[in-house]
């Protein structure tokens, strides 16, 4: 019984310890993403259409109906 309270202990104490460094590597910018913005006028948008080719004027999918 002994031994069920000290893996419990322990597990806590890992699982503190990598929450500590998860809130650390945050507030030290670790998941700033500098790259993407700067690159990110470089790629055209993809432009969605309002309509698919199978809506009719109704605006329900033609395999909706069946």
């Amino acid at each position: 019984m002994y031994v069920m309270f000290l893996l419990m202990g322990a597990s806590l104490m890992a699982s503190l310890i990598f929450l500590g460094a998860y809130i650390w590597s945050v507030r030290s910018g670790q998941f700033d993403d500098k790259y993407t913005p700067s690159v990110r006028i470089l790629f055209d948008d993809k432009k969605k259409s309002k309509k698919s080719d199978t809506e009719n004027d109704s605006g329900i999918n033609e395999e909706e109906k069946k």
